[in-house]
């Protein structure tokens, strides 16, 4: 029998670190020989994660130990999520996730045969259970994305939804002094820069607000 533990972050900006001490931490006082831990940072929308699929099919075996700190590290969609909980089953391979008493309880040692099925079924719904809260969680964010992407629509700033700033204020100040000097044309600055004509002429409208002297449009 191995312990192996497995955790994963959606981007690069959120940090490994905190799962995998929790992991470690649990292992050290339940004194439990900890192999390997695996670590992905990629969506939980679905499998395709290079470090996962080398644990499942290269080395999980029979009679080992997975441990995860909480389900949706697992996976966030329901129906893959328990697939793949089908999947480890299947392969003898025991999993426990920290946040969920039911699935570190050790069955394997309960004398009573009923209650064992019985507490594998409560483990099965509760697993489940997480499961579909893994999933409620990110259609929630989702929603939450579309909700604010249709506000940057009405609002006229969708050109810049999900992009850092084109170009900085101070920056596009400097280079349209020369379209106020007539060195220039709007259009010819506009491709200079490299920006689209929505976002050109909205950087445009601020230079105007911060300058009322300029009375006419230089274009």
């Amino acid at each position: 029998m191995a312990v192996y533990g497995y955790h994963r972050t959606s981007t690069r900006e959120q940090h490994l670190a905190r799962g995998i001490q929790e992991i470690r931490q649990y292992c050290k006082e339940h004194e439990m020989e900890l192999k390997n831990i695996f670590t992905d940072q990629q969506t939980g929308k679905n499998f395709n994660r290079p470090r996962y699929t080398v644990l499942v099919e290269d080395v999980l075996r029979s009679g080992d130990i997975l441990i995860i700190t909480e389900l949706d590290r697992l996976g966030r969609n329901k129906k893959d999520t328990m697939e793949q909980i089908r999947r480890l089953q299947g392969m003898g391979v025991r999993l426990m996730v920290l946040e969920l008493p039911t699935t570190l309880m050790d069955m394997s040692k309960m004398d009573n045969t009923m209650a064992c099925l019985m507490m594998e079924t409560i483990n099965n719904m509760m697993l489940e259970l997480y499961a579909s809260m893994a999933q409620a969680e990110i259609e929630k964010k989702e929603k939450r994305q579309r909700e604010g992407i249709e506000m940057k629509k009405l609002r006229g700033e969708w050109d810049d939804y999900g992009r850092p700033a084109a170009i900085g204020e101070d920056a596009f100040d400097a280079a349209f002094s020369k379209v106020i000097v007539g060195e220039i044309t709007p259009t010819e600055l506009r491709k200079e820069l490299g920006l689209s004509h929505t976002t050109f002429y909205r950087y445009r409208k601020k230079y105007l607000e911060k300058h009322p002297e300029i009375l006419q449009s230089p274009d």
